[in-house]
């Protein structure tokens, strides 16, 4: 015991400079001449990594994060066997110099002006009316849209070419509305297969950004209904959208006006999905989003099937742990968790009211 306090002691001014981190990036994340200085930095960053990464083929992201796990469970070893001072203050200034290169590199990004402000200035009301025209819509939408692309040898929707899929969002990201993007779009891809594409399947994680190397990483043995979408999601946070829901906006708009029948699909499937989601969370609304459901198309059908089985396939103890880990991350970046769907259909409503006030 004695030599536990020890060690705790003598290391305790790296513990003093992590607490102070934390005081100083919320006290900062509150001034706007700072944001905007962080919004700054990010777009020479994500320029100069993405130029810097890009040609490697394979995830230098996810290479990092390997060496530093096993540098953690090592350490972690010695401190319980050795009680080795030295060890835990290797693995304090690890933390600090991390925590403060992801601060200032995405975790600033967090606290930008909110694209709801840019969409309108007074508040839309969700309401069942809305949410339920909205659904048939994109029920519509769906149907036609499903029609169009291909399908392998069980009927099952399949992807044309994923590399033409990347270059189409890198395009399509070019001619964002300029009243909803200021950020500057790449002229270089730096999408990736993750590392932990096998792992990821009992996550639950469809892909992630890499704040460090600025690469986007996608799960390629998801249902292809969802890569589409996650490779427009994944390069929306590269293009410098941090909060979830607004890169799935910005990815959906990158779809909506793009020809590509496959992103045109899984980002529709995707808004349908989400606001039935967001109308089951009313038990009133059951029978609606049941009927909707069986008025998916036999090829939808099979597409929802593909994915239902994936899932139940690959649920279990790890997924849950990672689904509460990741609520727990959003809600610590000023977002609500997996109830932040709800700003994505605001975003979406707001949108396509004011779309069609034109």
């Amino acid at each position: 015991m004695d030599t536990n306090k020890n060690i705790f002691i003598k290391n305790k001014l790296w513990a003093i400079i992590l607490v102070a981190q934390f005081l100083l990036f919320y006290i900062l994340s509150k001034i706007e001449f700072v944001i905007n200085f962080f919004s700054n930095l990010f777009e020479w960053k994500k320029k100069f990594h993405v130029q810097l990464f890009s040609g490697l083929g394979f995830s230098v992201g996810d290479a990092i994060y390997t060496i530093v796990l096993l540098f953690l469970i090592v350490s972690i070893i010695n401190l319980i066997r050795k009680k080795n001072s030295l060890t835990l203050k290797r693995v304090l200034i690890l933390i600090n110099v991390t925590y403060f290169i992801y601060q200032c590199f995405w975790g600033m990004l967090y606290f930008q002006p909110l694209i709801i402000k840019k969409l309108s200035n007074k508040e839309v009301k969700i309401n069942n009316s809305n949410l339920k025209n909205l659904t048939i819509k994109y029920l519509e939408l769906c149907k036609d849209t499903r029609e169009k692309v291909s399908e392998d040898k069980n009927g099952v929707f399949r992807i044309n070419n994923i590399q033409n899929l990347e270059y189409e969002i890198l395009s399509q990201q070019k001619h964002l509305p300029g009243y909803i993007n200021e950020k500057k779009s790449l002229e270089i891809l730096s999408v990736k297969s993750s590392l932990y594409n096998g792992f990821m399947n009992y996550t639950g994680i469809l892909g992630y950004y890499n704040p460090f190397t600025a690469e986007s990483q996608f799960n390629p043995h998801l249902p292809p209904t969802n890569i589409p979408f996650t490779l427009a999601h994944e390069m929306s946070h590269q293009l410098g959208y941090a909060k979830e829901q607004e890169a799935s906006f910005i990815a959906y708009l990158c779809a909506k006006n793009s020809n590509n029948i496959d992103l045109q699909y899984s980002s529709q499937l995707y808004v349908l999905k989400s606001l039935l989601r967001a109308l089951s969370k009313n038990i009133n609304n059951k029978d609606f989003v049941l009927k909707s459901i069986s008025q998916y198309s036999e090829k939808m059908q099979r597409d929802r099937k593909y994915e239902l089985d994936f899932y139940e396939k690959n649920e279990g103890v790890i997924s849950d742990f990672f689904g509460m880990t990741n609520d727990l991350f959003l809600k610590s970046n000023q977002q609500d968790g997996k109830i932040t769907y709800s700003y994505f259909i605001n975003l979406l409503l707001i949108y396509e009211t004011k779309k069609e006030s034109y």
